[in-house]
């Protein structure tokens, strides 16, 4: 049976004018694993609410970072998908969530090739309601309705794989050697706390408390937080870097809810106000630069450390498209390749 590879990330506006920046948030936001409320309120808060004012809003972000080329996410994703497909024996396809190209499209292009064996990679190092959930539910929805006799493999996170930690390890290092910092922030995407809690399988160990992601649990599995820590311990322990040099935050959160803390801009304020004058920080969430990347930290954050006393700025670029990274995902899906092989023979 033919294999093939569908690699999924998160997906971007056709182009930074307002109209395509609405459409995107509308299919964004109305997803029930974002802003997971009942329908109707839902409804509420996006279409009634949200989209009468944060498209404008966030078309003038996108224009800060749109490349000549496109979306800086959609482009740093082909860029992997191409390099990739140089390196491995099966054919591959890209998809985003949200957008295009579409999850359908992605599926549809393997299946048109007669490809009934998919791995499926989630571009996610960390699991999470909002990410990784909602791309394997989607895809699941989409192989049911459209192409039963597909059959899928998932990537699961990869936030501790040891190729992962020393390819985000290096990167960091590189940019590190040439900056030398102060302070090293890992800041990861913000999640509400309620989400830690719906993905707890054992619906009693994540308390968010402190001492719940240092103590084992098969919760850890699907556990963001936890999974945002193991990788700042990982790459921490691997760099060899100095206690009280380095912290995990979390950024971009939305709406009044509780979210993970601590806030990465008020993280950034009070570093640069504690005398902090040469900061660096990196975004594991994202293996792509993108707009929580580029601009909120790139520019926004940049920008907030120096208005506080900050003197030097360096925002570390995502894993993109190196060449280590490249290699280390060709690995994964030719090991996967070949072992289907074997097995089948």
């Amino acid at each position: 049976m033919k294999k093939g590879v569908l690699l999924v990330n998160l997906g971007s506006p056709d182009s930074p004018e307002p109209k395509d920046v609405r459409k995107y948030l509308d299919e964004f936001l109305m997803d029930e694993r974002v802003i997971d409320v009942p329908y109707l309120l839902r409804v509420l808060l996006v279409r009634g609410i949200i989209l009468n004012t944060r498209p404008k809003k966030s078309a003038k972000a996108y224009k800060k970072i749109w490349w000549e080329e496109g979306s800086p996410l959609i482009v740093l994703s082909k860029r992997l998908q191409d390099k990739i497909q140089k390196q491995v024996s099966v054919p591959l396809e890209l998809a985003m969530r949200y957008g295009n190209p579409s999850i359908e499209t992605g599926l549809k292009n393997l299946y048109n090739q007669g490809i009934k064996e998919v791995l499926l990679v989630p571009l996610y190092p960390q699991f999470a309601m909002a990410t990784t959930e909602t791309i394997l539910v989607l895809a699941e929805k989409i192989r049911k309705e459209q192409f039963p006799d597909m059959n899928f493999t998932i990537v699961p996170a990869f936030y501790n794989q040891p190729d992962y930690v020393r390819d985000l390890s290096n990167s960091i290092q590189e940019s590190l050697t040439a900056f030398q910092p102060d302070y090293l922030l890992f800041s990861y995407h913000g999640v509400p706390e309620r989400h830690i809690k719906k993905s707890d399988i054992t619906k009693s160990h994540c308390a968010i408390d402190g001492s719940c992601c240092q103590t084992p649990s098969e919760a850890h599995a699907y556990c963001y937080r936890h999974q945002c820590y193991e990788t700042t311990r990982q790459v921490a322990a691997f760099l060899n870097l100095e206690e009280g040099k380095y912290s995990t935050s979390f950024q971009s959160r939305l709406g009044r809810d509780p979210w993970l803390q601590p806030y990465t801009d008020a993280t950034i304020d009070g570093l640069a106000q504690k005398g902090i004058k040469k900061l660096a920080v990196v975004t594991p969430a994202f293996v792509s630069d993108c707009l929580e990347t580029l601009e909120e930290i790139g520019m926004e954050a940049a920008h907030s450390f120096k208005e506080n006393g900050g003197e030097a700025f360096l925002s570390i670029p995502c894993l993109n498209d190196r060449e280590d990274w490249v290699k280390t995902l060709s690995r994964w899906i030719d090991q996967w390749a070949f072992a289907q092989t074997e097995n089948a023979n």
